[in-house]
């Protein structure tokens, strides 16, 4: 089993920097703590498994696979070792307390974009937990074994994605719209996976190319994917609350308000949204939730 060892000098916290990859407590992809995270990815070269520890100032890599040595290349960067800081300000105020309460979040990138980018297609307006039993239920029946000794489960290969037929993503919950959007991407993989090495709002732009994937999914994808630190997820049905409410005391928000507050911040917002849903802060819960459907009996 290859390995490789990085020094920290700052500290680290797996389950904060990586906590926006896991797809709920039964991600078959991802298990994460505190001090210890493994993911299963797939690369140009193959399969493989990563597994991240923190121990004192050290983080220790350790992955499985073909493709051991790319994981393990880009291990600092998912974990976030290189995250640019530059321009953030945090103020003496709330995101400033939280900055430093929370010293060990930091943006990752995984440099893997369809693996984002699917679960992210599952969850557009639909609840977690439907879109957590989509992608759980794809997985299951269309993945593969991930390599090493976690019990883990990859994606479907992209071409596997782009031949399901709709017929069989229906009892997964997931109607046409989603369905066909998960076939295109998956033809068209190499594409996106170009993105990774492109300027910002070039990536941006081919992302958006697609009809389909508008401004909330390319942000979701890119924080994750790409390590925006200036990502903001316009059109998410919960975070304007919880910006609006946080830093202005405003129970309810608009995508416009919360734009407005994170202006202060341009450049670093995604990493301003981080910390505000890491800080525990949640606006007050009144009014209808979002319902929880099923397509898959009818």
């Amino acid at each position: 089993m290859p390995s490789r060892t990085f020094r920290l000098d700052a500290p680290l916290d797996l389950r904060l920097t990586l906590g926006p990859l896991l797809r709920g407590s039964g991600d078959p992809t991802t298990r994460l703590w505190s001090n210890r995270a493994v993911r299963a990815t797939r690369t140009a070269d193959g399969p493989a498994t990563i597994e991240l520890v923190v121990a004192g100032d050290q983080l220790r890599a350790g992955a499985w696979g073909p493709a051991a040595e790319v994981v393990l290349d880009g291990g600092a960067a998912l974990a976030g070792l290189d995250d640019d800081r530059t321009g953030f300000v945090p103020g003496r105020g709330l995101v400033g307390e939280l900055d430093r309460r929370l010293p060990g979040l930091r943006i990752g990138r995984t440099g893997a974009v369809l693996e984002i980018l699917v679960p992210t297609i599952l969850e557009q307006k639909v609840t977690g937990m439907e879109a957590r039993r989509s992608y759980r239920g794809l997985i299951a029946r269309w993945g593969e074994p991930a390599p090493g000794p976690f019990g883990l489960r990859l994606l479907p290969m992209p071409e596997v994605l782009a031949a399901i037929p709709y017929h069989q993503f229906h009892p997964l919950g997931v109607e046409r719209r989603r369905a066909d959007l998960i076939r295109t991407v998956g033809a068209r993989a190499a594409r996106f996976e170009e993105i990774v090495g492109l300027p910002r709002d070039d990536a941006y732009r081919r992302l958006r190319a697609l009809p389909g994937i508008g401004p909330w999914t390319a942000a979701e994808v890119a924080l994750r994917a790409l390590g925006d630190a200036d990502a903001v997820s316009v059109g998410d049905f919960h975070l304007p609350n919880l910006v609006s409410f946080a830093l202005a005391g405003e129970p309810r928000g608009t995508d416009a308000r919360m734009l407005e507050l994170l202006e202060p911040y341009r450049g670093q917002r995604g990493r301003v949204i981080r910390l505000l849903e890491a800080s525990g802060i949640w606006p007050p819960a009144y009014g209808p939730r979002f319902p929880i459907r099923s397509i898959a009996a009818i």
